[in-house]
């Protein structure tokens, strides 16, 4: 297995970086990095409670995921799903975060439908936003999520964490309604503060595309003016997952 050959490379005190390989390769070692990391949280406190997130590398992961041989490996029982961040859409827009994980093969699996909590971003999008908080708290309690997945755009924003805009400030809410200017709309997120919590916090960087905005992030950083680079403590690091396309520089 590939997870049990390579290992991270500490970056600073809130990231460790590691490059599985070739994009195939890097989506291997990210589907049984999420296995075993659920296969850990089962042993210490009977349930995994992920936020994933949206984004064409999430849904290939997914895809993979909820594919023999690896979706054999799931305890599907005891997994609760939350959403990172959604778009203002209801959930069969296929622009939905949720809508996308669902068709990528998480609707066949056999979770329990009231352990699927998406966010209801559509409408009254700051009252359920709350909400939303509210279902964290009474599903978690005072646990934090087990896994948080993020991207990183190619403007350096993560969840719907967009650069310039309030959400970034918020410090005390776990999940709010974040409006962004650049494209005149309305986001639910979970924030810095829910996100650095969480016992692990992945950020997938696979492509070409991002490799500009990785190297500033990663070598060249630019004392956190980007959202993406507020991601991650000395108690809780984030862990970039980088495949060789985006890393070369």
């Amino acid at each position: 297995m590939l997870i049990e050959t390579i290992k991270p490379r500490p970056l600073d005190e809130s990231k460790n970086l590691i490059v599985p390989g070739n994009y195939q390769k890097t989506l291997t070692f990210c589907v049984e990095h999420f296995i075993a990391l659920s296969k850990q949280a089962l042993a210490d406190h009977g349930f995994f409670a992920v936020a994933l997130s949206g984004g064409s590398t999430p849904k290939v992961i997914f895809e993979k995921l909820c594919s023999s041989p690896y979706r054999e490996q799931m305890n599907w029982n005891n997994i609760y799903i939350f959403f990172s961040d959604e778009r203002a859409l209801p959930p069969d827009d296929p622009n939905s975060n949720f809508h996308m994980a669902m068709q990528a093969g998480f609707n066949k699996m056999p979770i329990p439908t009231e352990q699927i909590h998406r966010m209801e971003a559509e409408v009254d999008i700051e009252k359920n936003a709350l909400k939303y908080e509210e279902t964290i708290y009474r599903v978690l309690g005072k646990r934090p999520f087990d896994l948080i997945m993020l991207g990183m755009g190619e403007d350096g924003h993560t969840a719907s964490l967009f650069p310039f805009t309030e959400g970034l400030n918020i410090t005390d809410r776990l999940c709010i309604a974040n409006y962004v200017p650049q494209k005149k709309c309305w986001r639910m997120t979970l924030t810095f503060s829910c996100i650095n919590q969480a016992s692990n916090i992945c950020i997938y960087v696979l492509g070409a595309n991002k490799r500009y905005m990785l190297a500033q992030v990663l070598f060249h950083p630019s004392q956190k003016t980007l959202p993406v680079e507020q991601v991650g403590t000395p108690q809780s690091k984030a862990l970039w997952i980088v495949d060789e396309a985006a890393t070369i520089r």
